[in-house]
């Protein structure tokens, strides 16, 4: 086997760790509703998750390990999948937002900047910017 296969495996390994994790997070507060089905549809083709890999992990999310990025873009990106995932219902309960936090800190975020990274982006998605705020980020 190839140094190139051995991080693409690698890479694949953690992308189904990831959407497991999504699973988890959707699954959490009962069962997957139409707009999380859809949400998990597309980050399953997204992340190269095949149709086998996806039965198996539907059927048992919790079986997979989760397998950080090295990098900070990559970590962030994997928040912002999961809080997709979690408002996609539009709501944030309480347990999801445990569950988010001890995925940060999986990821490799520290206590303090998982409860920011959080806090901050639970105001970008439920529309809780100042006009500071959205002048920045539209920006961008």
């Amino acid at each position: 086997m190839s140094f190139t296969d051995l991080f693409q495996h690698g890479a694949h390994s953690s992308n189904v760790g990831h959407f497991a994790s999504m699973v988890t997070l959707a699954e959490s507060h009962g069962a997957i509703n139409d707009a999380e089905q859809a949400l998990l549809q597309r980050f399953a083709r997204k992340l190269d998750i095949t149709d086998q890999e996806y039965d198996a992990i539907m059927a048992n999310p919790k079986g997979y390990p989760i397998n950080p990025p090295s990098s900070s873009d990559e970590r962030m990106e994997r928040m912002l999948d999961l809080f997709k995932v979690i408002l996609a219902d539009h709501a944030i309960e309480a347990h999801e937002k445990v569950m988010i936090h001890r995925y940060a800190i999986a990821l490799g975020y520290s206590e303090e900047a998982a409860n920011k990274l959080i806090d901050r982006s639970i105001e970008i998605f439920t529309g809780g910017l100042d006009l500071e705020d959205y002048k920045f980020l539209l920006k961008k």
